[in-house]
């Protein structure tokens, strides 16, 4: 029986590594060191998007990324 365990914890491996290349195939992960982080919604602003953000973060450099 323990054998049995352990052949069904490989095949829930290999379910799991199969969906996590599925899921990798269309994201990319980033790995980042800050202060701070906000997250928000991009607004319509004419013909392009905008995020407003805190007034003490203007002159400080900053990353986007997309969900």
């Amino acid at each position: 029986m323990p054998n049995e365990k352990k052949h069904n914890s490989v095949n829930e491996l290999d379910e799991e590594s199969e969906t996590s290349d599925q899921f990798a195939k269309n994201k990319v992960k980033f790995e980042i060191y800050g202060e701070e982080m906000i997250e928000k919604r991009v607004k319509l602003s004419g013909n392009s998007g905008r995020v407003y953000l805190p007034p003490n973060w203007v002159g400080h450099k900053v990353k986007i990324i997309r969900l």
